[in-house]
């Protein structure tokens, strides 16, 4: 009998079984329905070099539990609800997929990521500041 697979790519297999990931066309559809926040966590740097996902809103990565917890003290204004859907976008979309798998077991139930991240967004050619 062979061990569980170990390892960061099982462990990304396995969290992205637990809800369903979305493409940046859903995603930017569900934003401009109002339907989601869209939280871009990458670095600095990377934000820099690369440009904003207009409306998104920026928490990174360390700080993100914290920040859209609803009922935390540090909380984002825009964190108002366990219900909100939340859709995480680091900058390829693996940070992503664990962001959303631990705002899972904050009760956040509707949090996803985006397939690809932010280099996804970007080649579909959708909006940037």
């Amino acid at each position: 009998m062979s061990a569980a697979p170990t390892g960061i790519d099982a462990l990304l297999e396995q969290v992205r079984t637990t809800y369903s990931r979305i493409t940046a066309a859903e995603a930017r559809a569900a934003f401009l329905a109002d339907d989601a926040l869209l939280v871009d966590i990458r670095y600095q740097a990377l934000r820099e070099r690369d440009g904003l996902i207009p409306g998104a809103l920026v928490i990174e990565r360390n700080e993100l539990e914290w920040r859209l917890d609803p009922q935390g003290s540090h909380r984002a204004p825009q964190a108002t609800s366990h219900d909100l859907r939340v859709v995480v976008i680091c900058n390829e979309g693996y940070a992503s997929s664990l962001a959303a798998a631990s705002l899972h077991a904050l009760g956040l139930h509707r949090a996803t990521d985006l397939i690809g991240g932010f280099q996804a967004w970007k080649a579909a050619g959708l909006p940037l500041i």
